[in-house]
């Protein structure tokens, strides 16, 4: 084998990689545990032209786990933000953790700057907000598979992260340190300060100093709040 085609073979997996030429359809696994939100979705995603899609459904994240497991060209997940078996950024951050190589989109209600930016610390490639019209939502996932898209996309990330007026929030999540963003995942899985000093092996006054900063970031009042924003 030539030094080259060596080269070649250790470039990173991408969807143009995988399908070179070829009509093969590309496969996106939808996960959303309302069934007429992910019929809404599919039937959107079908409408697309001159792409084919193979479209994938699961209502929790285990049946996703399972489904992407046994289907391994899977080039897209749009994973729901909350279903029954996972809370919050909980399910994203497992199938990340699963499969690190997998592209994953988060759909979610939310529309808040400061979950779309935590959302994009975990390892998300894009975001889809439920509720914008078919045609949007269509192009970001074209965009997300490599595909030309028609309309042009606003926004940052070339139109994957959609940008709301609290815009400020993302800024302030990004220069959260690794600590802060361990201390804040276990917040969000409502852990008690007296928790989360056991889990991290930190002192108890040091925990309440670390959620003081974070509440103080990121212009939320109490922890309440802030758990509800994933809500």
């Amino acid at each position: 084998m030539s030094p080259s085609s060596n080269a070649a073979d250790d470039l990173p997996d991408t969807v143009a990689d995988r399908l070179p030429g070829t009509d093969a359809p590309l496969k996106v696994l939808v996960v959303d545990d309302h069934a007429l939100l992910r019929v809404g979705i599919v039937t959107s995603l079908r409408a697309i032209e001159h792409v084919q899609l193979q479209l994938l459904e699961a209502g929790n994240l285990s049946d996703a786990i399972e489904i992407y497991r046994n289907e391994a060209d899977i080039a897209l997940v749009l994973l729901d933000l909350n279903m029954p078996d996972s809370k919050g950024l909980q399910g994203l951050k497992q199938f990340v953790e699963t499969f690190p190589l997998a592209k994953v989109a988060v759909i979610s209600g939310t529309q808040d700057e400061f979950v779309i930016g935590h959302v994009r610390a975990l390892g998300a490639v894009g975001y889809v907000t439920k509720g914008q019209d078919a045609r949007a939502m269509s192009d970001i996932v074209l965009a997300l598979l490599g595909r030309p898209v028609p309309n042009e996309l606003g926004g940052g990330s070339n139109g994957r992260f959609p940008r709301f007026p609290n815009s400020s929030r993302y800024d302030r999540v990004a220069e959260l340190g690794p600590r802060h963003l361990e201390i804040l995942e276990l917040v969000l899985s409502g852990c008690s300060n007296q928790e989360i000093s056991t889990a991290t092996g930190l002192s108890l006054g040091t925990i309440k100093n670390y959620v003081s900063t974070i509440l103080l970031a990121l212009d939320v009042k109490s922890r309440s709040h802030l758990i509800s924003l994933f809500r």
